[in-house]
């Protein structure tokens, strides 16, 4: 009967040591899926900031690492867009006053006009071809005449050399040359008798006897591109921009001044 008892005893003992030891495996198991999720997660976290450390450097022309933007870069940009700034100042020259005193006008070989420059510090600088432009070219066709470099593909729009306030500030041949090169910078033939004006689809076709023959050009918006000057004189714009002038109207014969004077 003892020997029963002592069995049924070591049977329950044995069932609750197993039980106890499943507990303490289950708890191993659960704390070392919490460690191995730990280190995943670190190693997760030490891997996206390599690769933000990474992203933020950059390999040079000899394999050299080195960060993608530094102080040491910035300022040397500020520094390179300063120096653009003073390279573009330091190649525009400053427009002077020009006259009898300073300016020398010849026609070159190329039937052309240059330009010898007397400086205030008593230099001379030479320029082989100008061009000359009208600063107010229909409503003061003989003041403030721009003397310029000529245009390049290199250098771009040329710099003002200097500015001649009147034309009659040069001696007459002088003016001479000027006007040859306003007259064919500036065509602007004089309108002698108008023919006819024909409006179509919008457009007026006109056809004119003008100082250069005879000639048919087409005009959109006469009320806009028909002006009256302050003197008198009327200038026409055609859509090619053309430009055509009416020295003094009261000089056209009836039937001319009747196809114009509506649109005046």
């Amino acid at each position: 009967m003892a020997d029963k008892e002592n069995k049924n005893n070591e049977k329950n003992m044995s069932s609750e040591d197993l039980k106890d030891k499943e507990e303490q495996l289950s708890a191993d198991l659960s704390d070392k899926d919490k460690k191995d999720k730990t280190d995943d997660d670190s190693k997760k976290d030490e891997a996206a900031k390599d690769s933000s450390d990474e992203k933020a450097v950059i390999k040079t022309s000899n394999g050299e690492k080195t960060d993608k933007k530094t102080d040491i870069d910035e300022d040397k940009e500020l520094l390179e867009e300063d120096d653009a700034g003073d390279l573009i100042l330091e190649n525009r020259r400053e427009s002077v006053p020009l006259n009898t005193d300073n300016a020398i006008f010849t026609r070159s070989k190329g039937n052309l006009i240059s330009l010898e420059l007397q400086k205030p510090d008593g230099t001379t600088e030479f320029f082989e071809r100008v061009v000359i432009m009208r600063a107010f070219p229909i409503s003061n066709p003989d003041e403030f005449l721009s003397v310029r470099e000529p245009d390049t593909k290199r250098k771009g729009r040329g710099n003002e050399i200097g500015m001649i306030r009147h034309i009659t500030d040069f001696d007459d041949n002088t003016q001479k040359l000027f006007l040859e090169e306003l007259d064919r910078r500036y065509f602007s033939p004089k309108l002698i008798k108008i023919i006819s004006v024909k409006d179509k689809f919008g457009y007026l076709y006109w056809d004119a006897e003008t100082s250069s023959g005879n000639v048919t050009f087409i005009m959109n918006n006469p009320f806009s591109n028909i002006r009256v000057l302050d003197d008198g004189r009327i200038i026409m714009h055609d859509i090619d921009g053309n430009v055509f002038e009416i020295p003094d109207p009261q000089k056209l014969d009836a039937q001319s001044y009747r196809k114009i004077e509506i649109y005046l």
